[in-house]
């Protein structure tokens, strides 16, 4: 390792860059900001965050990043346009090691040393030689060997091991640092600079701080932000009068920061709304100290506020509040710092235009301030003026399967662990006791090797890897096939089952399928849905009449379907609503019918009273009651056989809620349709739909699970997540409040992410 690689990694900052004011919104400008790697205890790692102008960037312990808030330019990286008002995975293709956005930028170095930046490029910010924007990472050109990246309003820095500063973009008032004002759309050297540990960049102007502490300024000048003493525009580094030591520094709209290594804070700069924080509104051309404030560690600066992060955990703010960016519950504006109110243990910090965000040292992020763009990443747009943990980050990981129970959710993770979360008044959590509910993931205890899930109205079944079944919950019916109806809490295993390769749960009724293509069920029968060509309730495991060559079935409310190798259909218990698909709404049926018309069928899934089947060639076709739309065919009238549903094509997984569907495409893109009283469809209303209507925000899907009125998604990555009702915590989230919206599963305690 070089020296100054050393240095620079022995180094916190928090580099900011601003943007310009929103139409006809006072103190729209933005700032662009960037934490270095913070080492945090225990199974953390290091991780980062970076506040763009309405948007919010955090770099995990898994070297993944994720990105909420507006998407206007594609700041994002999701690939594809719109806002998101919970995180989403950008997919860099690498481990992240620096990180940083601007207003509609966003720049990150991978592990490879390479830079990577998306979002607007209309002066040639991201340095891949062109002025196209781009909705997903691109690289830029000839730039290798890089530790660190700031972005500024519209162009950008990076620093080499070698501690060359590099620049490209906007240059109209000398940012860029070569002696010209020609806008630069790949990288090119800053002028006179070497030592370099860290870079920052202003709305208008950049800096650097050397290994021997002394800090260097260019660019535009017209409020002091470069404190030479001058108000003068320089093409290239001057250094900044009377300030050595230097640790940290972070860049403003119009001002600048910097700790020096006695922990004390210097600004200069523009100070109309106190952000230099020595009791004044004077704009100052040369350093001032910041006003009792020390031990300080790491900084960050917004547009027109700043931030400082003390050894002791705390943080503090100053300057312009009427977002209650300051985090201290009201909205005035303060000349001197003031501390942030709820947050201790604070090891990194970074600022957008008129937001906050925090890193705990427990690894959780914490966001307040504006969030009409959704840049807080709690799954709403409302502002706040106290911190708020953003939902959907370090959560349930390495996820294989999931299903989802009327008020309960359960997930099989890679290392063969079960996890539930939700209502477990019954126990179908399977923690050992009944009653209280897990608003967050947790493990069932003494189950290990499963490899797929099912959940019923209040019971949960598990395959194991042995062929073997396990049950627990509710159990009036027999549900758990143990030979009782003693509710378990505990996993118990089903009797006489072996060589199972798939189970599926009904409301009160469960079913198995073996590997010698044989369908066997349990539970209640009051329709016949166990199809044994009886009504009678059975406690343990009989065979489904006149069934071979299984390979998949489901469960609804009372009825059950069976999907056979050679693309056949069958089905048996109620039939009211024409659920079985015969064409016929007669008396339920005791054992297997039929389903009409239909061939070439690859999947199933059971709602409350309807059914759905994808075909080989991606379409979806359903049947049975159709009172909210759950058929998707546009009318609200039932169908007593297959319908097709309305523009879905290329779909690989389906799910039957209640009364709504789901379905993946092919594209990772997920749809849904039918009741969304709770907001079970995840568009962002309560508004029922007769056709499809895709899901907020996700990307990369591999799978569905519904029940009631909550749904369930597992993404290629391996994450969960989950969106609406959630009054016993059935979405993982931490919270007992309804999403409209997808919001990230939380991870549990104790488990790496």
């Amino acid at each position: 390792m070089t020296r100054l690689l050393g240095v620079w990694l022995a180094v916190l900052v928090v580099a900011c860059g601003p943007s310009m004011d929103a139409p006809g919104e006072p103190g729209q400008g933005t700032t662009s900001n960037l934490s270095a790697p913070v080492q945090l205890p225990g199974p953390g790692g290091v991780v980062f965050v970076a506040g763009g102008g309405f948007y919010s960037l955090v770099g995990l312990p898994d070297g993944s990043l994720w990105a909420t808030g507006a998407n206007d330019s594609g700041q994002l990286g999701q690939g594809t346009p719109g806002d998101r008002s919970v995180p989403m995975q950008v997919e860099l293709g690498g481990r992240l090691l620096s990180l940083s956005a601007s207003p509609s930028h966003a720049l990150a170095v991978r592990s490879d040393g390479t830079v990577w930046a998306w979002g607007e490029n209309r002066y040639g910010q991201l340095g891949d030689g062109t002025t196209s924007n781009r909705l997903a990472p691109v690289q830029v050109q000839g730039l290798r060997g890089v530790v660190m990246v700031a972005a500024g309003s519209s162009h950008s820095l990076a620093v080499r091991y070698d501690g060359t500063v590099w620049a490209w973009g906007e240059n109209r008032y000398g940012q860029l640092g070569d002696g010209t004002t020609s806008n630069r759309l790949v990288p090119v050297q800053v002028s006179g600079l070497s030592g370099v540990v860290a870079v920052a960049g202003g709305y208008y102007h950049s800096l650097a701080v050397r290994h021997d502490g002394t800090v260097w300024a260019w660019g535009s000048n017209n409020y002091g932000q470069l404190g030479d003493g001058t108000t003068s525009t320089r093409l290239e580094p001057v250094q900044v009068s009377g300030l050595s030591g230097v640790v940290t520094l972070a860049a403003g709209q119009y001002h600048s920061l910097a700790v020096r290594s006695d922990g004390t804070v210097w600004a200069w700069g523009y100070n109309n709304y106190g952000q230099l924080g020595d009791r004044t509104t004077s704009t100052r051309l040369e350093p001032v100290q910041v006003s009792g404030l020390s031990g300080v560690v790491t900084i960050a600066a917004g547009q027109y506020h700043s931030l400082a992060v003390r050894s002791d955990g705390t943080l503090w703010a100053w300057g312009f509040n009427y977002y209650g960016q300051l985090g201290d519950g009201h909205k005035a504006d303060s000349t001197r710092p003031g501390q942030v109110q709820g947050l201790s243990g604070v090891v990194a910090v970074a600022a957008g235009s008129l937001h906050s965000l925090a890193v705990r040292s427990d690894g959780t992020v914490w966001a307040w301030g504006a969030n009409y763009s959704g840049q807080l990443g709690g799954g709403t747009k409302d502002s706040h003026l106290l911190p708020a943990q953003v939902m959907g980050l370090l959560g349930l990981s390495g996820v294989v399967a999931v299903a989802a129970g009327s008020l309960h959710s359960l997930a099989v993770r890679s290392d063969g662990t079960v996890w539930a979360w939700g209502y477990n008044y019954y126990g179908q959590l399977g923690s050992g006791s009944g009653g209280e509910s897990g608003r967050e993931p947790g493990q069932v205890e003494g189950l290990t090797g499963a490899v797929a899930v099912a959940a019923g109205q209040y019971h949960s079944l598990a395959v194991r890897s042995d062929g073997t079944v396990w049950a627990w919950g509710y159990n009036f019916y027999g549900t758990l096939g143990d030979g009782t109806k003693s509710t378990r809490s505990l996993p118990v295993q089903v009797k006489g089952l072996t060589g199972v390769v798939a189970v599926a749960a009904g409301k009160t009724h469960s079913l198995a399928v073996r590997s010698d293509g044989t369908v066997w069920a349990w539970g209640e029968n009051r329709y016949g849905q166990l199809g044994d060509g009886t009504t009678s309730t059975r406690l343990e495991p009989v065979q489904v009449q006149g069934l071979s060559g299984v390979v998949a079935v489901a469960g609804g409310y009372f009825h059950s379907l069976a999907l056979r190798s050679d693309g056949t259909v069958w089905a048996w218990g109620n039939n009211y609503d024409g659920e079985l698909g015969d064409g016929t709404t007669s008396e339920p049926h005791l054992a297997p019918v039929q389903v009409r018309d239909l061939s070439g069928v690859v999947a199933v899934s059971t709602g409350a009273h309807h059914s759905l089947a994808i075909r080989s060639d991606g379409t979806v076709w359903a049947w049975g009651i159709n009172y909210e739309g759950e058929l998707g065919d546009g009318t609200d009238i039932n169908r007593l056989e297959p319908v097709r549903v309305q523009g879905l094509s290329g779909v690989v997984s389906v799910a039957a809620g209640s009364f709504y569907s789901q379905a993946v495409r092919s594209d990772g893109t997920v749809w849904a349709w039918g009741d969304n009283s709770k907001g079970q469809l995840g568009d962002g209303t309560t508004n029922a739909r007769r056709v499809p209507e895709q899901v907020q925000g996700l990307s990369r899907m591999l799978a569905v699970a519904v029940n009631d009125d909550h749904s369930l998604a597992v993404g290629s990555g391996g994450a969960v997540w989950a969106w609406g009702f959630n009054r016993f915590g059935q979405l993982g989230d931490g919270s007992t409040d309804d999403n409209l919206a997808p919001v990230h599963v939380r991870g549990p305690a104790g488990v790496s992410l």
